[in-house]
Parts: structure tokens; C-alpha cells; sequence
């Protein structure tokens, strides 16, 4: 359950949009956040506008040749760093959806496997265990405590002792891994499928570390300065090398290209960590709730009994 101080996760999940529709889209854009830098751009403009002829008595003159070769310099850059931070999103969501495979899996080998019925309490408690785990990783991510879904899902004692661990979905694997242990020593499951199970044990320690690698290593702090102040030096200087050229229209054309950097870095600094709580990071909540249904469906749980799924609300907002 995410922590009640945090603002909810509101990642935007749009149908397809008519073209001059997806031009005044707001929600989801990153444009209420650099709204107040591009009207800082703009008085820059009015400023700059207003002032050229007396620019020009001191002799100074500017054209927009230097601003078009650092213009597709900044270009080049920007466009590296939004595919490393789509590269970052994309590779949480690939591991969040290994981690719906394994869940899956695993649950149906503790029913086929050791040959228990769905509704054996040993049954229910391993899908409680998976289910916790997808939860107490979402809420690592987000630096988060897990106590909330820990005591819905598990035992008060069980729940108290794994919750005081540091790395809690690292506990939970380890008494997954307790509970194939004890279908061995009863004899329900033999060693070669004990080991099948164990693969896919594995499996999950991969992704959560895969997944601590992406939260606990942002992109180089020096990088983003250096790009950042590159952005809005540029933004800031541009109208000066346009107004000679292009007049009247300085302010309009300033903007628009402000805006198009200011964006591209924006949306760059949200998808770096794609566990976040921003409008187009990933919605954890909604994948963690499908491995909880998917889960209690494949050991039994009627579908009516089932959390129900997440879906956008009316700002296509999904949690």
C-alpha cells in the first residue's frame, strides 16, 4: 500500500488521440512543468525585441549561424539522453513483466508439483508469499515501508520479522525457498522438481537485483548539469541571435524551440527512474495488483473473491 504521505502514482495511459486533438493535450505532457521557464524565455524575448536597435548602436550583432551549430549539437546530446533514459524505463518494465512469468509459474508449480489442491492452506500461504514479494519490491523501489501490505497479506508474526529485514523482498524469496524445502522433507516434492521451482527462485533474485541496479545507479550527476545548463544558456540567449533576422517574430520562435529542449530534458528526467511517482513513470501499483489477481486466480480463489483490476480513471490516470 503506498505510504499515505506520497502523492499517488498517476502514470497516463491514453487511447490514440486525432492529431489536432494530441496538440492541446495537457495531461500527461510535460508542459505545466516547463510552463513557467518558457515564460521566462518569453520576457527574455519581449527584452530583447525591445532593445535590438539599441544593441546595434554599440555595435553588437548577432546572427543565428553560431546558435544553429550549437542548436544541433544540443540536439545530438539531448537525443542520447532520452534514449539511455528510455532505455532505463524500458528495461523496468521488461523485468516487472519476467517478474509476472515467474510469479505465474511458480504459483502453478506449487499446486502441480508437489500435487496439492488449490485450497490447501500451504497453497494459499506460498501465493500469499509471491504476492507480498511483488509488493514489498514496489515499495523498495519507491522508498517506501511495506508494513501495510505485509500485515494484509501475511501472518502478524511472520509479517513483523520479515518486514524488520533491510531487503524485504529478499526475505520473502528466502521463505519461498523455506517452503520448497519443507515440501521436500515431506516427501510431496522430489529433488529434480524441487529444482525446477528453484530456477525460477533464481530467477526472481535476478529481477529484484536487476531492478536495485536501475534505482540505486541514476545517470552521472555531472552529465545532467552540463546538459541542463547547456538547455537553458542556450534557451536564455537564443533571442538574441534571432531578433536581427527574423523580428517581430523572435518571441514566437524562441519559445518554441525552448520549449522543445526544456521538454526533451524534462521527460529524459522522468523516465530516468522508471519506479518513480511521476505522470509517465511505470504504474507499479497496477502491475503489482495483476500478479496478486493472476496469483489468487491460478490457486483458486473465485473470481469474484479477486481484488478488482486497476483501470485509468477520467484523467487516464492508472496507479
Amino acid at each position: 500500500m503506498p505510504n499515505a504521505t506520497a502523492p499517488a502514482a498517476a502514470m497516463i495511459v491514453r487511447p490514440k488521440l486525432h492529431w489536432f486533438r494530441m496538440l492541446f493535450v495537457w495531461r500527461g505532457s510535460v508542459l505545466g512543468m516547463v510552463a513557467p521557464r518558457l515564460l521566462g524565455i518569453l520576457a527574455i524575448s519581449v527584452l530583447a525585441l525591445a532593445g535590438h536597435l539599441w544593441f546595434r548602436d554599440f555595435g553588437v550583432r548577432l546572427n543565428p549561424a553560431p546558435f544553429s551549430l550549437v542548436g544541433i549539437a544540443l540536439a545530438i546530446f539531448l537525443g542520447f539522453r532520452n534514449n539511455v533514459s528510455y532505455d532505463r524505463f524500458w528495461e523496468g518494465r521488461r523485468l516487472w513483466g519476467q517478474l509476472v512469468i515467474a510469479a505465474r509459474a511458480l504459483s502453478r508449480q506449487a499446486i502441480t508439483l508437489p500435487n496439492l489442491p488449490p485450497g490447501d492452506a500451504r497453497v494459499r500461504h506460498f501465493a500469499a508469499l509471491v504476492i507480498a514479494l511483488s509488493h514489498s519490491l514496489k515499495h523498495q523501489l519507491r522508498d517506501e515501508p511495506p508494513q501495510a501490505d505485509l500485515e494484509r497479506l501475511l501472518p502478524a508474526d511472520l509479517a513483523a520479522r520479515v518486514g524488520a529485514a533491510r531487503f524485504v523482498p529478499v526475505a520473502l524469496l528466502t521463505e519461498l525457498a523455506r517452503w520448497v524445502q519443507e515440501r521436500r522433507r515431506e516427501g510431496a516434492l522430489p529433488d529434480i522438481l524441487a529444482a525446477n521451482m528453484d530456477t525460477n527462485l533464481d530467477r526472481i533474485a535476478e529481477i529484484i537485483a536487476s531492478c536495485e541496479r536501475i534505482a540505486n545507479t541514476p545517470i552521472p550527476y555531472a552529465y545532467n548539469v552540463l546538459l541542463h545548463r547547456t538547455v537553458y544558456c542556450y534557451s536564455a540567449l537564443l533571442p538574441f541571435g534571432l531578433v536581427d533576422s527574423i523580428g517581430l517574430l523572435t518571441p514566437l520562435m524562441a519559445v518554441f524551440v525552448a520549449y522543445t529542449f526544456m521538454a526533451l530534458e524534462a521527460i529524459a528526467s522522468e523516465l530516468e527512474d522508471p519506479f518513480g511517482r511521476e505522470p509517465n513513470d511505470l504504474a507499479l501499483d497496477a502491475l503489482s495488483r495483476t500478479i496478486e489477481r493472476t496469483v489468487l486466480e491460478i490457486v483458486g480463489v473465485p473470481p469474484a473473491e479477486l481484488p478488482p483490476a486497476m483501470v485509468p480513471d477520467r484523467d487516464y490516470r492508472l496507479t
